[in-house]
């Protein structure tokens, strides 16, 4: 495996992206959305079990239009500054520049999957929303069933435009994402054109998939990745 960090231009400046390959050919590419803390150890790390898996793995820093860094996961004051400036345009913008890094790879967009965690698994339902490429999964993304992270609102309510397949997967003890909403959020999707699956976790709460926090479960944590890497495996090209 080979890691390095490249410099790729946005229409709000430089942003820094974390890229991990694997040896020899990649089986397809993932685009890793970090939570709301940034590109930290935890989100390379992700980036790096991608490249083991055999996929060319990318982890976009979207916090450069407040100057980039990361934040604590014990210290949430530090958090918000670092969205000061990010918009969902600005998130597509970003998600572009890092699809337009993978083309230049060799990678067309069906062979491309983004996945993320908090803040970005509300991304990844974003993306699917507006683009369409391979798959996606969204861990715990706050923001698609209500309003959060002062970010615009809810997502659930154009669920029937889903353009890229999505999985999402939820904490039963999740006292971001109140059950109701990912329920709902369920039947929202029953009719979309794509293949959609929500998977929940009894016992898990917010962050369960990070093992750098409290709230890790590891037994959510081990089947979330197993799903994810089957969802990957079936769906991109």
């Amino acid at each position: 495996m080979r890691t390095r960090t490249v410099e790729l231009p946005t229409p709000d400046g430089a942003m820094a992206v974390y890229e991990a390959m694997p040896d020899g050919d990649a089986r397809g590419a993932v685009i890793v959305i970090q939570e709301a803390f940034g590109v930290n150890d935890h989100i390379e790390d992700v980036a790096r079990r991608f490249a083991e898996a055999g996929y060319l793995a990318v982890a976009p820093a979207l916090f450069h239009r407040a100057g980039g860094g990361v934040a604590p996961y014990d210290d949430f004051s530090q958090v918000m500054p670092l969205f000061a400036g990010l918009t969902d345009d600005g998130v597509l913008d970003d998600v572009d520049a890092t699809l337009a890094h993978l083309h230049s790879l060799g990678f067309a967009d069906g062979q491309v999957g983004i996945v993320g965690f908090c803040f970005g698994g509300r991304v990844t339902f974003l993306v699917s929303l507006r683009r369409t490429i391979g798959a996606g999964v969204g861990f715990y993304g706050g923001g698609i069933t209500h309003d959060s992270q002062g970010m615009a609102g809810p997502l659930a309510g154009e669920a029937e435009s889903l353009r890229t397949p999505w999985l999402g997967l939820f904490g039963d003890e999740d006292q971001m994402i109140p059950v109701g909403g990912v329920e709902d959020l369920r039947a929202s999707l029953a009719g979309v054109s794509v293949p959609t699956e929500i998977c929940r976790y009894e016992g898990a709460g917010h962050g369960f998939h990070c093992d750098a926090r409290d709230s890790y479960h590891a037994p959510s944590a081990q089947d979330g990745w197993e799903r994810t890497l089957d969802w990957f495996a079936t769906h991109l090209g």
